[in-house]
């Protein structure tokens, strides 16, 4: 006998976080379903409350303050894509949450179940990383902040206390001539999980590069934030030797897995040919802007 599963759909991030917090660990929360019911129909979840989440306004509107981007965290990839001001601004981060899944499934799929989901080859997460998104957490203690480097705890697991919901994140304002971009390696043409994951952004002024943030994914247990290869980019004029140097920082940083996808060496290999193709984007882009 299939056990019952109760359905909760509040419309406050509050009655969300108590009806988790009262589920002692059995509750999941339904943004796009994309990934959870997958997960339930291969009897690999088997929650006993669902918190369904899309009723929250807070967690499926996108606003501008000051520069900076709140993304609700339920919001959807296709309706970030029809976002102008913030593909404007986050071209690789809009990018990136758009390569999940078909046309159909980025209908329905959001950064914040990507990043929740916590697979390592997440194709959202290393572009908000590299963006230096925050994410805005609530739970039964209130509200606080993290970035979204510091979620991802492990294959399928978060650093979120029991009861918490990432309720949006915030992309920062954009200094002029910026840009950002994300590269993945697949075996296939399109709708296939990331062998690398490579997000980039950058600040220029005029041929030097004054700030860059890095990251990788699919090639640790969770996304990395390469601090040393950003360094290696920063003034410099994105020469090969700075490019190669950012890529041996990328290189060494690399813990992956042997599996169908690719081997560790190719999948080490990869990740720096990947940031030097994801620097030359997020530069043009940081150019024209």
């Amino acid at each position: 006998m299939t056990p019952e599963i109760r359905y909760e759909a509040p419309d406050t991030i509050e009655k969300a976080v108590a009806i988790l917090a009262a589920a002692a660990g059995s509750g999941r929360v339904l943004a796009g379903g994309t990934d959870l019911l997958v997960q339930m129909r291969a009897g690999v979840a088997k929650p006993g409350i669902i918190v369904d989440i899309k009723k929250i306004a807070e967690m499926t509107t996108v606003s501008q303050e000051g520069g900076a981007f709140r993304v609700g965290a339920a919001v959807s990839g296709a309706a970030l894509g029809e976002n102008a001001a913030l593909v404007a601004a986050w071209p690789g981060v809009v990018e990136a949450v758009n390569l999940i899944g078909s046309t159909q499934v980025q209908g329905r799929a959001s950064a914040g179940g990507n990043l929740c989901n916590a697979s390592p080859a997440a194709d959202s997460v290393p572009a908000l990383v590299a963006a230096g998104a925050v994410a805005t957490i609530q739970g039964p203690n209130g509200r606080r902040e993290l970035p979204v480097e510091k979620i991802p705890a492990g294959p399928g697991r978060t650093s979120l206390a029991p009861g918490e919901i990432v309720v949006s994140f915030t992309l920062p304002a954009r200094p002029k001539h910026s840009g950002d971009a994300y590269l993945r390696l697949i075996p296939r043409t399109e709708m296939d999980i990331a062998v690398v994951g490579c997000g980039v952004s950058l600040t220029m002024d005029g041929d030097t590069c004054t700030a860059a943030r890095v990251a990788l994914g699919a090639v640790a247990p969770t996304v990395l934030l390469v601090e040393e290869a950003g360094k290696a980019l920063v003034g410099s004029k994105l020469d090969d030797a700075a490019l190669e140097a950012a890529a041996a920082a990328c290189r060494a940083v690399c813990k992956p897995i042997d599996d169908k996808r690719g081997t560790i060496v190719y999948r080490t290999k990869i990740a720096g040919v990947l940031l030097k193709r994801a620097v030359a984007i997020a530069a043009e882009r940081a150019r024209s802007h």
